[in-house]
């Protein structure tokens, strides 16, 4: 076949401004300039082709057309700059093409996919394809209202999603289903349960499914296990136009070792760190990202904007932010490098996610960025100019392993562990949270989240019920993981479906029906929403009463004046005539209760509310006299 000669007249798309906030660190649009694009130049319809190799003494595409030979589509490189680009006629979407890099140093050559590729081939194929991000939008009144959706005082309910495991056709050999198939199935069960939110794990192209995604090679692409881009644009599209917003896991943490990928890009440690003390992630496997370099910040914020304003994610959870923050994270003494003042912090990767977040809210208004952070570093959620690192808010991995600690414990022994429950609000106005019970909780042996809870079958449903009460009781946006929402018995396996069979059991529906009422309350209360990170909207009523293990707390609306009582029993065994203190008298309506019958429980209630009592208990002037159900949680609100 005949080979197109690349040409070079003036790049049609790379200017020379480009090129200077590119070095410099400050362009956050490479994603419309470097990689493929498709384009005319002179009449002529082919790709304009650019890649960042600097320390390459030749690179040139390869693919079909060329019979992936890199003598034919040689690349010229700009300058000083260190971006290699060509034309070449006739190359038109749909090619499959690679980078053929030969370095300068010690005789490395490598074929690489497109770091800025657009759309890759499936799994186990590793090129780049040509393609565009061409797509009509219809989700326009949800943009105009994102800003209103998601913010600290309105109420943000996740469900947490993996898209290749959470429905499969099991006619079709149990494969996953595509963008378009899952879209109105997800959204359907999403507003079924009450979520405002989707977050999914990464959809960023991933060579090894059993990573998840969390081992990225595409950092601008949707994965085309489920699709095309535009597949995956109108899977965003339909959730928008359902109301509901969509958070993607990000990470710009690590890296794969793949050699097709970012790794020893062009000979040099281009991407990571050269020393394997700063450069190699020892749990993961992987290289770790070097932010002091100006390109790569431009690169990965690129990324990051690339998904929140060509794909229109309304938020980012950034993964693994502690090992970002910490120079000796997960390593032993002589395995990690101080920095210049002698500490553990990694100095680079916190001027990183300050401008990240910076960039993110300047130039996405409206959208969100999460901290999967899991020490105590300071106003990770805070504002960069009061010293924080910018974040909108930040996981609450703390509560995590306290609540589900403390509900695989036997209610006969609760007692001597009250403080995993209190515990937190010690600490809980110090960041904007969200309450997140996450994938991670559910693998590796962990068990399903029902399985965890303690006791025998009837308990176990009454403890996740309770668990999920006070979850929704407690200040801070709510994150679950998929299968948790209906009790799934085995723990997730992401090459098999979840078990919907269990939704025809009673059992199970109740904790379907349960969340279903909690994210109703969630959503239509102010009280439980619109004081979320401020200290205003939470007072405990009674955090001492270990020796029948309940606690009873106040949430409160600013806007009306309501305010809701969540009183919670953590032992099988029924309270009657338990009496709450109160701040105000009159009526009490029962909004909720974990154990009413259509929930699988025993229906165990105060008949739809109670009058307060002239009675001062627990230093307020007033007092309910409730009755408190077996392992249970009941809310009461007083209208303002």
């Amino acid at each position: 076949m005949s080979v197109p000669a690349p040409f070079y007249p003036g790049s049609p798309i790379l200017t020379d401004d480009d090129i200077y906030i590119f070095n410099e660190g400050n362009h956050f649009r490479l994603y419309e300039k470097l990689g493929a694009h498709i384009t005319t130049v002179d009449g002529q319809e082919g790709t304009y082709f650019a890649v960042w190799a600097p320390n390459a003494e030749y690179v040139a595409v390869i693919g079909a057309w060329n019979n992936w030979q890199p003598g034919h589509n040689p690349l010229k490189v700009r300058g000083d700059s260190g971006i290699w680009e060509a034309f070449v006629p006739g190359v038109v979407k749909g090619a499959s093409y690679k980078f053929h890099v030969s370095s300068r140093f010690h005789a490395y050559k490598e074929d690489k996919t497109d770091p800025l590729g657009i759309m890759y081939e499936v799994s186990p194929g590793t090129a780049a394809i040509v393609w565009d991000r061409e797509y009509t939008w219809n989700d326009e009144a949800w943009i105009e209202s994102r800003a209103q959706r998601q913010n600290l005082n309105t109420p943000m309910s996740i469900y947490e999603v993996h898209l290749g495991s959470w429905m499969r056709v099991p006619e079709e050999g149990g494969r996953s289903l595509s963008y378009r198939e899952i879209a109105p199935r997800l959204a359907e069960h999403v507003k079924r349960c009450g979520f405002t939110h989707i977050e999914l794990l990464p959809i960023t192209e991933h060579p090894f499914f059993g990573s998840w995604g969390y081992q990225t090679t595409g950092f601008f692409a949707p994965t085309s296990r489920y699709g095309t881009p535009q597949d995956f644009m109108y899977f965003v599209d339909y959730l928008h136009q359902h109301g509901i917003g969509i958070i993607l896991d990000w990470v710009p943490s690590h890296f794969p070792t793949d050699g097709f990928g970012l790794s020893y890009f062009d000979g040099t440690h281009l991407y990571e760190h050269a020393d394997p003390r700063k450069g190699f992630h020892p749990d993961w496997g992987s290289y770790i990202f070097n932010y002091g370099r100006n390109e790569v910040r431009s690169f990965l914020i690129s990324s990051a904007l690339c998904w929140l304003d060509t794909f229109h994610l309304d938020g980012l959870r950034v993964d693994a932010v502690a090992s970002m923050l910490y120079l000796d994270y997960s390593r032993q003494p002589g395995e990690w490098i101080p920095n210049q003042y002698g500490g553990n912090e990694n100095i680079d990767a916190i001027m990183f996610l300050r401008q990240f977040n910076t960039e993110v809210y300047k130039n996405v208004p409206g959208t969100q960025t999460i901290a999967e952070e899991s020490t105590a570093w300071p106003m990770v959620s805070r504002p960069t100019y009061v010293g924080g690192l910018g974040f909108g808010f930040k996981w609450d991995m703390g509560w995590m392993h306290d609540t589900l600690s403390y509900f695989q414990r036997d209610p006969i022994f609760r007692r001597f562990h009250h403080n995993e429950l209190t515990f937190r609000g010690l600490y809980m106005f110090t960041e904007n949270y969200v309450l997140s019970i996450s994938h991670d909780e559910v693998v590796h042996g962990k068990g399903s989240l029902l399985d965890k809870m303690s006791g025998d079958v009837w308990q176990k449903f009454a403890n996740l019920r309770l668990l999920y009460s006070y979850m929704y009781g407690q200040p801070g946006k709510k994150l679950i993981f998929m299968g948790s929402e209906f009790g799934q018995w085995r723990e997730w396996k992401h090459d098999e479906s979840l078990d919907w069979h269990l939704m025809m059991f009673p059992s199970h529906r109740g904790i379907t029906d349960t969340l279903a009422d909690l994210n109703r309350l969630y959503v239509s209360e102010p009280a439980l929403a619109e004081l979320d990170a401020d200290p205003d909207g939470y007072e405990w009523i009674d955090a001492n009463d270990a020796d029948n293990s309940t606690y009873s707390f106040l949430r409160k609306a600013r806007s009306n004046g309501d305010q809701i009582l969540v009183v919670m029993n953590a032992t099988p065994i029924i309270r009657e005539n338990y009496r709450v203190g109160v701040p105000r008298g009159g009526w009490w309506e029962e909004l909720f209760n974990s154990d009413a019958k259509e929930y699988w429980g025993s229906g165990v209630g105060n008949a739809g509310g109670v009058m307060a009592d002239d009675q001062p208990s627990h230093n307020r002037p007033f007092s309910l006299n409730i009755d408190l159900p077996p392992l249970g949680a009941i809310f009461f609100k007083s209208r303002g």
